[in-house]
């Protein structure tokens, strides 16, 4: 027998309950199997010498196994397995204990255990957990258990997992299946006691404990579990519990329902499945299938795979046994705490192992799902990462070469990249060059750097050098020019004539062309096309409206927010030297105390002067020589004489009726049908119902407004089929409930005019319409001295047509005098002249012939000719002078219904340029005097 001594402080009792079948006693074996405990120190860290001797008759254990090569001398089987020594270490009198026996042998069975409590998911069998406990009492009861040697407890999951608290007061917050533990090592920090602690059975919760029993586990000669009450005189412990631990017990507060703190259970065993093969083949072919499952969520998320290598090394039982693979399984799912204690409370192996696999499933779908997601993140990341990545590493080799550039370098770099292919001027590169020098030497967060970095970027994003490839065939021009615009020939063949120009030159300079005519008859959209035909860009800026010279020139670079003018901005968008730059409505630019824009375009328009233009921003020459300007207007007039000087004018009449037509056919129609949705529907708009909008509602000489009236036509009918029609035809017969009444009548007030009355033509920016002179004589008077004799006007008359008036009256009177000497109508009466439409104002000389020709008719009392007009400005010595717009006014006389037109012998020429179409069915009298325009009026027919 081994006598017991006393050792080190602090004191420690050891006894134990020797088994031995060898006559030698090993007393190297007893210092194998005792481990000292320390307070403070971390669980199951053995003394490295350990001198002990054990008393057989202590009441306290510690359980060890006794390492004996001896078999048992007779052999008796009830000993085969007793060369287990059972050992337990109590801490003696002072002792504060920080952990627990390491080498414990738990019992198989322990009723009582403290209650511990956890909210998200259960502890299983197997596996261990960290417990954090706060409840002082709690604290103080398991702190008492672990010095009396019993460090278990059972550890239940609460139903409601928003309850934070560590205890519970009843057994209806707690599922009644558990886990019963073992604590390992523990630490208090503060108010807080940590505990590592191993699962090792399931429990069933029995009922609570009213009070603090201690109970100790020991064998008795037989080998035999026994439980021994605390209350026996044989198992108290000396000094184990001391008064300081009673007075650091915290009471509960009166009214308050005590807190549960000890609780009785027993084990809850799974139900037998081993006589039953086809049960067994079942749970394997479960198990196998969860292995599976568990290989593929693996593969899924590689974070489960250490952790997993690790539970399965150190305990190949686990998923060995069908049990503890289905505790394992559940284990590594986030599924819900009731699924969860589900898997823990289930009996039946068959159904536990299938209620994890099905959270196992789950758990694999999720991963897949996060997989999926991570995947799909990772491929829009992935290019920024990489790029990232590589400019760091980029940064760090240029720093180990010492080549490292910061971010000044990085932008003088690009400025200078952007030069490399491009053949700046010299005095560009000048300046390019000395702001360079500036960049270097100054901070990049001050003021004057982030100007001279603007000006910069402007001055290297410009096209130096750089020219569009043209086209220089004439045939493919032609078409292009063709398939956009109807008519305007002597537009398309100016462009021809410059393109061949360039074709045997082999090099092409720019030109400055003015398109001047009423709106809509196309002359900005044919400066887009001229564009597709030779190949080049196109830029578009509008100066109508326009008074600051800076929106040509640029401001200077001092005022904040500079930017050059628009010839600049054009280059930087459109990448090229040579681009076609339409200048919109050059005819109503205005000016203002801020410049005169119309000054400015003097330089930029001016072929002498545009090789060098100079812009306030850049400050440096650019050369324009080579871009086509192309000029709009709507009159010639109110563009200043210098500005005309330096452009090429081409007159871009109005179309007549059957162009119009034509137009609305090839380009209208079809725009506007697929605008309103209707191009495969069976909507129709017939040629009779076309020419009755070009006559009686869009006399204009665009189309602009035959346009809007289209598209009227068809939405119309696109309301139609939505409320169910199939077919719509648009006649003459049903035209006006699409587009309502006529806007235009006749443009004829008299069916046949009476003496005195004589139609005329003119001219207006909407294109050209007939025009009547109305004379009347007053009182007629028998002598000359009591007549008021004179001319009275009215209409409207603007003064030119005044004058122009007052030399008709005299240039009348003085011809009728000729013809007849005893005619005194101008003498004794007042002539009273007006032209209709008195709300429109009136002027211009062309009337000049047709006034003399009413008063003239007036005089003699003889109507001029039916269907008979005519134009000219007529001199005081009756000469007929020459007037404009002679297509526009043929025109409008054919519209009238016209056959027979007087024109001054000055415009023959004009005549002979006009298309057959306009002048077909016309007969035309040109007259020098005014005796030929008389001959003609006053005779019965024309020839």
């Amino acid at each position: 027998m081994l006598a017991t001594r006393s050792i080190r402080n602090p004191v420690i009792r050891l006894q134990a309950i020797v088994r031995h079948y060898s006559r030698i006693h090993d007393r190297n074996a007893v210092g194998k199997l005792v481990q000292r405990h320390r307070p403070g120190r971390l669980l199951g860290r053995p003394n490295d010498r350990i001198n002990a001797r054990l008393n057989p008759w202590s009441p306290r254990l510690i359980h060890a196994r006794w390492l004996c090569a001896a078999k048992p001398p007779n052999g008796d089987p009830k000993d085969k397995n007793d060369n287990d020594i059972k050992v337990k270490i109590v801490g003696g009198k002072g002792a504060t204990t920080a952990n627990v026996p390491a080498q414990v042998i738990v019992p198989d069975y322990f009723p009582e255990v403290p209650c511990l409590t956890v909210s998200r998911s259960p502890v299983y069998p197997l596996f261990v957990k960290v417990i954090e406990v706060t409840n002082k009492e709690l604290i103080q009861l398991l702190l008492r258990r672990f010095k009396i040697g019993q460090p278990y407890a059972g550890v239940f999951l609460k139903k409601d997992k928003k309850n934070t608290s560590d205890v519970v007061h009843s057994l209806d917050e707690i599922y009644p299946i558990g886990t019963f533990v073992k604590v390992g090592d523990y630490a208090i920090t503060g108010d807080k006691l940590r505990m590592f602690v191993q699962g090792h059975r399931r429990i069933h919760l029995q009922e609570i404990i009213e009070g603090q029993p201690a109970e100790i586990i020991t064998e008795n000669e037989t080998g035999e579990t026994v439980i021994i009450k605390s209350q026996s005189k044989e198992s108290q412990v000396e000094e184990t519990i001391t008064k300081q631990d009673e007075e650091q017990t915290v009471e509960s507060d009166s009214g308050k329902q005590e807190p549960l703190l000890m609780i009785t259970s027993e084990n809850w065993a799974h139900l037998p499945y081993d006589k039953d093969p086809e049960l067994k083949t079942t749970i394997k072919a479960i198990s196998q299938e969860i292995m599976d499952t568990v290989r593929k969520l693996i593969k899924l998320n590689p974070v489960y795979y250490e952790s997993l290598q690790h539970l399965i090394e150190a305990n190949r039982k686990m998923v060995e046994d069908p049990n503890h693979l289905a505790d394992f399984a559940a284990s590594l799912t986030t599924s819900e705490p009731e699924e969860l204690q589900a898997v823990l409370a289930e009996q039946d192996i068959r159904a536990r192992l299938l209620l994890s696999l099905e959270l196992l499933k789950k758990e694999c779908a999720l991963a897949e799902l996060q997989h999926q997601i991570g995947k799909e993140v990772e491929e829009k990341n992935v290019n920024m990462q990489r790029k990232y990545l590589l400019q760091e590493q980029l940064k760090i080799i240029k720093r180990e070469l010492g080549i490292e550039k910061d971010d000044k370098d990085a932008i003088m770099e690009k400025y200078r990249e952007r030069l490399k292919d491009k053949t700046v001027p010299e005095d560009a590169q000048k300046a390019i060059d000395e702001e360079l020098s500036r960049l270097s030497v100054l901070d990049s967060h001050s003021q004057e750097f982030g100007v001279i970095r603007n000006y910069l970027d402007w001055l290297t994003i410009m096209p130096w050098g750089q020219y569009s490839t043209e086209n220089l065939e004439i045939n493919k021009a032609k078409q292009i020019l063709n398939e956009d615009h109807y008519g305007l020939d002597d537009i398309k063949d100016r462009i021809l004539e410059f393109i061949a120009v360039g074709q045997l030159k082999k090099s092409v300079h720019g030109k400055i062309i003015c398109f001047v005519g009423p709106p809509g008859v196309g002359k900005t959209s044919i400066g887009k096309s001229i564009a597709r035909a030779l190949n080049r860009e196109f830029f578009r800026f509008s100066v109508g409206g326009m008074t600051n010279v800076a929106e040509i020139k640029g401001h200077r670079r001092t005022y904040v927010g500079a930017m050059p003018g628009k010839v600049i901005q054009c280059f930087k968008k459109t990448n090229t030297s040579n681009p076609v730059i339409l200048i919109d409505e050059v005819d109503k630019i205005s000016t203002s105390y801020r410049g005169d824009p119309s000054s400015a375009l003097l330089e930029v328009l001016d072929p002498e002067q545009n090789v060098s233009f100079l812009d306030h921003y850049l400050d440096v020459p650019v050369d324009l020589s080579n871009v086509l300007f192309i000029c709009t207007a709507n009159v010639l007039e109110t563009i200043p004489g210098p500005l005309q000087d330096r452009m090429e004018v081409i007159n871009v009449s109005g179309y007549i009726s059957n162009e119009k037509i034509a137009i609305a056919k090839r380009h209208l129609i079809p725009v506007a049908q697929n605008s309103c949705g209707i191009q495969d529907r069976n909507v129709s708009l017939s040629e009779d119902a076309v020419r009755a909008l070009v006559e009686s509602y869009c006399r204009e000489s665009g189309v602009r407004n035959l346009q809007k009236h289209i598209e009227k036509i068809f939405r119309k009918a696109a309301l139609k089929i939505v409320q169910g029609t199939d077919e719509i035809t648009v006649d003459n017969n049903n035209l006006e409930d699409f587009v309502g009444q006529p806007v235009f009548k006749s443009d004829k007030i008299y069916e046949s005019t009476p003496p005195g009355v004589v139609m005329g033509l003119a001219w207006t920016a909407l294109g050209g319409s007939t025009l009547y002179i109305e004379t009347v004589s007053n009182t007629v008077y028998e002598n000359d001295s009591k007549s008021q004799s004179g001319i009275e006007l009215t209409g409207q008359l603007g003064d030119v047509m005044k004058e122009s008036s007052r030399i008709a009256y005299t240039y009348a009177k003085h011809f009728v005098s000729k013809i007849d000497e005893d005619n005194r109508l101008f003498s004794r009466a007042g002539i009273h002249l007006h032209v209709p439409e008195g709300a429109t104002p009136k002027d211009g000389p062309s009337a000049g012939c047709t006034i003399t020709t009413a008063l003239i008719s007036l005089a003699i009392d003889k109507p001029v000719r039916q269907n008979f007009a005519m134009t000219g400005e007529i001199s005081l010595t009756g000469k007929v002078l020459p007037v404009g717009g002679i297509k526009e006014k043929l025109i409008a006389a054919r519209r009238a219904g016209v056959d027979c037109i007087v024109l001054p012998a000055g415009n023959n020429k004009e005549f002979k340029e006009l298309h057959s179409s306009v002048t077909e069915g016309l007969d035309i009298h040109f007259a020098e005097t005014y005796n030929d325009v008389y001959n003609v009026a006053f005779e019965s027919t024309c020839n």
